[in-house]
This record gives structure tokens, sequence and C-alpha cells, in this order.
């Protein structure tokens, strides 16, 4: 029997190192986004497969938005990955850095910006104590990256980078305290 996994989207050592510091709730995200990539034909996860994945997963996530409208014109910019817009990413690796990374994508499955905004994601998790990443930190992470895949996706869908971010980071507050709920779509922070 041959294997539908294409070559480079193999669970690998990325996955181990990350996979133990997700919330359970992460950890679908990012299971969802290799079934993605999986299914697009994509050699590795990239920026925009987490987007995809974590906007239908977590509802704290799309609470960030500024409206229910923003997020189904994202979600159609992402659906429609794999019949038109976004097959240009076919076949090559998402890297965003000043100068690109050669990786082997057999080594990791992951792009290396998606690799750099887990990280992100990671270190965000680490100031407030918790051992776990969190969707919102993981957003944080795809956002920073103005050269990535994701953020092109949102820059289509009209949605303004720079207020989701501050709208992220208003949100993030109330995890410092240890309270997981995201206070919502407002991007007000505690008073």
């Amino acid at each position: 029997m041959q294997s539908r996994t294409p070559p480079g989207a193999e669970p690998g050592p990325i996955r181990a190192e990350f996979e133990s510091r997700l919330s359970a709730e992460l950890a679908s995200v990012v299971a969802g986004a290799r079934r993605r990539a999986v299914r697009d034909g994509d050699r590795q996860i990239d920026t925009a497969h987490l987007l995809h994945s974590l906007l239908e997963s977590d509802p704290e996530v799309r609470a960030v938005f500024e409206n229910g409208a923003q997020v189904v014109r994202l979600l159609g910019y992402l659906v429609q990955r794999s019949i038109g817009y976004g097959l240009q990413w076919q076949g090559t690796v998402e890297d965003s850095g000043p100068v690109p990374m050669v990786t082997s994508g057999k080594e990791t499955g992951w792009s290396p910006t998606a690799v750099s905004a887990m990280e992100l994601a990671l270190e965000r998790a680490e100031p407030r104590g918790d051992a776990r990443a969190l969707g919102m930190d993981l957003l944080a992470g795809l956002v920073a990256d103005a050269e990535c895949r994701a953020v092109e996706v949102l820059g289509r869908a009209g949605v303004d980078v720079e207020s989701l971010l501050q709208r992220v980071e208003a949100g993030c507050r109330p995890y410092a305290s240890g309270d997981h709920g995201y206070l919502g779509g407002t991007g007000q922070g505690p008073a």
C-alpha cells in the first residue's frame, strides 16, 4: 500500500518537540494543519495551513477579528487555496527570512516560517508561567512575520494586521494572571 502523505509532510523531530508544549486545543490545530497540507498535496505545513486550522477550531481566535464577516471572508480565501488562490505556493517552501533557508522537507514536515511562528508561540507562553502554548499565542506568532503566507492571506481578506496584533495583545493580557478566557473581539484589555 502506498502512503498518501506527500514527501516532506511526514511528522519529524519538530513535531515531537512542539507537541509536548501545546495545549490540547493547539495540538488539535496542528493535527488539522497537517491533514490540510496532506490533502492539498503540499510538502510542508505552512503558516496558511496553521491559520486555517486555527480559525476553524479556536473560538477565542475568531473573536479577536473585527467581526464574523471578516472571519468568513478570510476562511473563503483559505478554502480557495487548493482550487485557485495559493496554487502558486504548491511545491515551494515557505521561508520569509532575509536569507532563504535550505531545509529538507523530510527533516521537519514544517516550513521554516511555520517553525518560527510556533517557536514564538511557545516563547509567549513562558512569561505567564504557562507550560503550554495556546491558540492566541500561535496567532500572535503568525502575524508577527509580515512576509509569511498567513499574513498575505489576511491582507487579501482585508484584515488590518497591525490592528489585529493590537487586539491579540490586548486580549492576551488576562493570560498573564492565569485566566485563559479571551476577552472578546473588542480589543479592550482589563479595566
